[in-house]
């Protein structure tokens, strides 16, 4: 479970009414997820979702996630809206923690997305880059590939007690991307974490986005990557090409993608493939001890990286001229 710092029912008592949302009947911890503390709320007048930031996240980065949130809402994309306080306030604090209050989305995320999913994904994700166009914060993506080299230095010396072999693997991998990353692609404000668990359907069609908190600038076909990872990928670890050219097809019918762009697919791949492997192979060596979180398997993402690795052209993602 993703709760790392307790909270009293007396203290949420008092949160609460600081807000003008009703009076608290319940609330619990919510499993999903990995880098805060998030509690569904139930008050007598609705329900909304209760984050605390971990001392991951930078508190100078929130008015920019939260505004942002706004003005997606403001645009008509279906996020959850932050709820201020009584007082006016967006961000509150509780238990020592940087504290917000979000409406509640109705919806589930989908464990096995099916093709209909990544297409509607796809939709979403152009609908998303097209509404933050205008928005007038700007926040560095902070695990670019500038920042790849200074996570794995953390991690480097313990990497191979998770698999043989793996420091040195990263290593290459690192000196090839930094050498060849793209740059001057069309860019705007991206989710950057847009995996299924932040994605949310009633039956198949798609009624949410969440969980805005690697929200950054950068890329729009970087985040194009990262789904690509995080959706057309079977259990197995087989890539489900048919998936891919569903997401891409979608995308494109709202925002099609430039010539640059799709050239640049196999080298976001995988660099989006190392990115969730650092952060995941940090996240296995580091986690905080009696904090309620399982760590993903960051294995997961060396597979992924190894596929990309065997791409020539973002052919092989379906993508077609």
């Amino acid at each position: 479970m993703a709760v790392y710092t307790d909270v009293s029912d007396e203290e949420l008592g008092a949160f609460i009414e600081g807000y003008d949302v009703g009076r608290l009947l319940s609330f619990k911890g919510i499993a999903e997820g990995v880098e805060n503390s998030n509690f569904l709320v139930h008050t007598d007048a609705a329900s909304f979702i209760l984050t605390l930031y971990e001392k991951r996240v930078n508190p100078n980065d929130l008015p920019y996630f939260l505004n942002l949130l706004q003005h997606l809402a403001d645009k008509g994309l279906s996020c959850p809206q932050p709820v201020a306080a009584s007082g006016g306030a967006l961000l509150g604090e509780l238990a020592g923690r940087p504290a917000a209050l979000v409406t509640f989305l109705e919806g589930m995320w989908v464990k096995r997305p099916k093709t209909v999913h990544c297409g509607e994904l796809g939709k979403a994700m152009a609908r998303l880059h097209l509404a933050g166009q205008d928005y007038a914060g700007f926040r560095k993506n902070a695990l670019d590939v500038h920042g790849w080299r200074p996570l794995f230095d953390q991690c480097s010396a313990r990497s191979n007690e998770v698999h043989e072999g793996l420091a040195d693997e990263i290593a290459a991998e690192l000196s090839h991307l930094e050498a060849s990353w793209p740059s001057d692609l069309p860019s705007g404000v991206i989710h950057a974490d847009l995996f299924p668990d932040n994605v949310f359907f009633l039956g198949q069609e798609l009624s949410g986005l969440i969980d805005f908190y690697f929200a950054c600038n950068d890329a729009f076909a970087y985040d194009i990557a990262i789904c690509l990872n995080a959706w057309c990928f079977e259990v197995d670890g087989a890539f489900n090409v048919t998936k891919a050219k569903a997401l891409l097809k979608g995308y494109a019918s709202v925002r099609p993608l430039t010539a640059d762009e799709s050239k640049a697919l196999p080298i976001l791949s995988r660099g989006a493939a190392l990115r969730f492997l650092l952060t995941r192979l940090y996240d296995w060596l580091s986690v905080p001890e009696g904090a309620m979180v399982t760590p993903k398997d960051p294995l997961e993402y060396l597979k992924k990286l190894r596929f990309h690795q065997t791409v020539k052209n973002s052919e092989a993602y379906g993508l077609v001229a």
